[in-house]
């Protein structure tokens, strides 16, 4: 594979990886395995932490560790009630990034530096980037509307220009990512890397149920809907009779829903009910949601779970971005990364040839 300074060296030498491929912290699916097994193929793997309690965060560090020592990062909400404890843990460990999906305050962001750990929040809007690259991140992933998961409107080849034109920190493309001629349009756009959450979530070293995988690889790019019903705000899925469902429901069978869900993940992640209330609040008054909608957001961690843990593709949620679609098999992280960068090195190779063109 080529060496990684000829492709995004500002991120490889920032994080320390060897390839400029960042593997996104999707909950649920980015386990120590996962993690692992990207950053000791030469990508920068991303432990989920959101989901976990801080003892289930402190035992998966510890596998992560013990699985490779090439540098990884772990997701974290920044309005977790312990956000606090586990930055310090991460500090303590020698993480070398801590990812956020809500931009962390300035304070924490100056208790990760000082603890010598990088920040990269992920961003779904220019003014989104500007704010958090004033607050001094490292670097900022940007994710178009293509991506899975919270997403947003605008298209990643018309967001990724705009944020890189914004801010002086590496830039991070997410969204649509999943060959080595993505990488180098990233790279062309003035992007440092590129990050992906599908085509990790669709390899072997995923965790995620066999028939899950299959019912993903079954998808085309037309078979993803962005909806409001899971929690309340932008989610891109995949289209399954669950979703379907969910958007015809009335709004108390889906609030009733969402607070028996609020229940099962308050027990399963230790959350007490006062952050819950906060993070509720909060929600309501960032994203203005109405009530209906903030109960809505309980529902989301179990949805999850149901499809990324159980493998019950009929009662579960599967975040999705539309490069399903453009997805037919499973490979290693190892196999991943040293196709993309052997494809990337070839695409560069036959843009910069005398008279190169497509043009006929």
């Amino acid at each position: 594979m080529p060496d990684a300074p000829k492709f995004g060296a500002r991120l490889t030498e920032l994080f320390g990886c060897r390839y400029p491929i960042v593997q996104t912290g999707m909950g649920w699916v980015a386990t120590p395995q996962l993690a692992a097994a990207t950053s000791a193929a030469g990508g920068l793997g991303i432990l989920a932490a959101a989901t976990m309690s801080l003892d289930e965060l402190r035992r998966a560090v510890k596998e992560v560790r013990e699985r490779t020592d090439a540098p990884f990062g772990v997701n974290m909400r920044a309005d977790q009630s312990d956000v606090v404890e586990r930055v310090d843990l991460l500090i303590r460990e020698g993480v070398r990034v801590a990812s956020f999906a809500m931009a962390p305050k300035q304070d924490l962001i100056a208790r990760l530096h000082d603890g010598g750990v990088l920040v990269m929040p992920s961003i779904g809007a220019k003014r989104h980037a500007e704010k958090v690259a004033a607050w001094g991140v490292d670097a900022v992933l940007v994710q178009g509307g293509e991506g899975g998961g919270h997403t947003g409107a605008v298209p990643t080849s018309l967001l990724l220009p705009q944020v890189v034109d914004t801010v002086d920190v590496p830039v991070v493309a997410a969204g649509g990512y999943f060959d080595g001629r993505g990488l180098v349009a990233a790279l062309a756009y003035g992007a440092s890397g590129i990050a992906m959450g599908t085509r990790f979530l669709l390899t072997q070293d995923s965790p995620v149920p066999e028939s899950v995988k299959r019912f993903y690889l079954a998808k085309s790019v037309t078979d993803t809907v962005v909806t409001r019903q899971v929690d309340g705000v932008p989610h891109r899925v995949l289209r399954t009779d669950l979703v379907e469902s969910l958007e015809a429901a009335a709004a108390p069978r889906r609030m009733s829903g969402a607070v028996r869900s609020a229940v099962q993940f308050k027990k399963m992640s230790g959350t007490p009910w006062r952050a819950i209330v906060r993070e509720g609040l909060a929600m309501r008054k960032s994203q203005e949601l109405s009530w209906s909608q903030v109960l809505m957001a309980a529902n989301t961690p179990m949805l999850l779970r149901a499809a990324m843990v159980d493998g019950r593709d009929d009662l579960g949620v599967m975040a999705s971005g539309q490069v399903v679609g453009l997805i037919d098999d499973l490979p290693t992280c190892a196999e991943l990364i040293e196709r993309i960068m052997s494809e990337a090195t070839e695409t560069l190779a036959r843009l910069t040839q005398p008279g190169a063109t497509n043009i006929e």
